[in-house]
């Protein structure tokens, strides 16, 4: 051992021992209130640690002032930054970027509408424009129409295939064209790459939701996004136990979004990051049986004389399905098109609820991605902010269900199915 390491390690007993003696020495209250710390393992924990903190402590007040401009690297209050949250947002950062030449950054945040809105406050300013697809998420449309709307930017809702749609609708001022990997809930498959050259030839940002299209299924940044977002409350955490988003992207792209994020305060709580970070660990075995099970789901509905239209990429039937077998992942089950089903029974909205009441296996429940399969009438819960006429533009019938299909056996789930439609026609 060389003589400056037998001089520190002396020097750090020594710190140890004259903190026990002032211990000691101390009041009941102060022993209490100064415990001694936790031991620091030299062996690698195999589980993620959670620092359940609010706050850190510093040796020195320079050191205090260097943390907290980002000087030096460090941690001092968990608003703005938590080991245990980087650990999760490092993990996503991973999976979506294995195949690029160096891994991106990542920000988590308190959910996945909150790092959508911290993003668009980070790109999107007073008179900019934004072209949003029509099939967007119930969320973020009342997002982008009720709430930024308000701070002068204007966002024009297009249907995201129609790339000659998309194009005309470029002005000067857009900023960032928003697309879903796979639209919740009319499955819709956008064009990745194409909407990207469209983006990037005039300047914008393409920024891609991929909440139903984990980086099992899909990586967006590999198709020239700029950055991807996940509701990692769905398919990353997996259990319909924790909630929180996540950003990944360009290092640069990210700083920018931190400091918002820092600002407005939805940063991601350690417990919650604790628990997406394990979900990742089972997240090729979940999807990959979901999206199997999905898949004869959907063709299985698909021959219900009950059922108007089904919504499902694997289907060759699906407007999306070549754009979704060129884009989407392949393990040895076949291409992975997720494990969103949208069925629309006969009967319009009234059908639509009775078919959704009638389920006994399948969970009227709110989210999606986890364990259980669940089912929404999307006009009155997911999609609650849209009026007909939105509906109607988003290409979702007032009598849609979405299946986010969970893991049981598919046949359970079929024969469920077919119980709750074969009650419509006798009631």
């Amino acid at each position: 051992m060389a003589c400056n390491e037998v001089a520190s390690n002396e020097a750090a007993r020594d710190e140890v021992v004259m903190a026990d003696i002032v211990r000691k020495q101390a009041g009941e209250n102060t022993r209490a209130v100064h415990l001694p710390p936790a031991p620091e393992p030299a062996q690698q924990p195999l589980g993620t640690p959670v620092y359940r903190t609010a706050a850190f402590q510093f040796g020195t007040a320079d050191e205090y002032r260097a943390v907290l401009n980002d000087e030096v690297p460090g941690y001092s209050y968990s608003r703005i930054d938590n080991p245990t949250v980087d650990a999760f947002a490092r993990a996503v950062a991973a999976l979506e970027g294995v195949n690029l030449p160096r891994w991106p950054a990542a920000q988590a945040f308190a959910s996945g509408m909150a790092a959508i809105s911290g993003m668009f406050m980070t790109f999107a300013r007073a008179g900019a424009h934004v072209i949003a697809s029509a099939a967007v998420y119930g969320g973020t449309y009342s997002l982008l129409r009720n709430v930024l709307s308000r701070f002068g930017m204007e966002t024009e809702f297009v249907d995201i295939t129609d790339l000659d749609a998309v194009e005309e609708a470029v002005r000067p001022t857009t900023r960032i064209i928003f697309a879903e990997t796979i639209a919740n809930p009319t499955t819709t498959v956008a064009d990745l790459r194409r909407l990207a050259e469209i983006a990037h030839d005039n300047g914008a940002l393409f920024v891609v939701d991929s909440t139903l299209a984990p980086p099992v299924i899909c990586r967006p940044l590999e198709h020239g996004a700029d950055l991807v977002i996940h509701s990692a409350t769905k398919y990353i955490g997996g259990h319909s136990d924790a909630t929180g988003g996540v950003i990944t992207g360009r290092i640069e792209l990210i700083s920018s979004i931190r400091a918002v994020r820092v600002d407005t305060g939805g940063s991601l709580a350690p417990d919650e990051a604790f628990l997406l970070r394990r979900g990742l660990e089972t997240l090729p075995l979940r999807v990959r049986r979901a999206c199997a099970t999905a898949s004869v789901f959907a063709a299985a509905l698909s021959r219900h004389p009950a059922v108007m239209r089904i919504d499902y990429p694997g289907l060759p039937s699906h407007p999306g399905h070549e754009v979704a077998r060129r884009t989407f992942d392949a393990g040895p089950e076949g291409v992975r098109f997720g494990a969103i089903v949208t069925v629309t029974p006969h009967g319009g909205r009234e059908a639509g609820i009775a078919f959704a009441d009638k389920l006994r296996l399948a969970t009227l429940a709110s989210s999606l991605g986890g364990t259980h399969t669940k089912v929404s009438h999307v006009a009155s819960t997911t999609h609650r902010q849209l009026d007909d006429r939105a509906l109607t533009a988003a290409g979702i019938d007032p009598g849609a269900v979405r299946f986010s299909i969970g893991l049981e056996d598919a046949e359970d789930l079929i024969s469920d199915a077919y119980v709750a439609l074969e009650s419509l026609g006798r009631a």
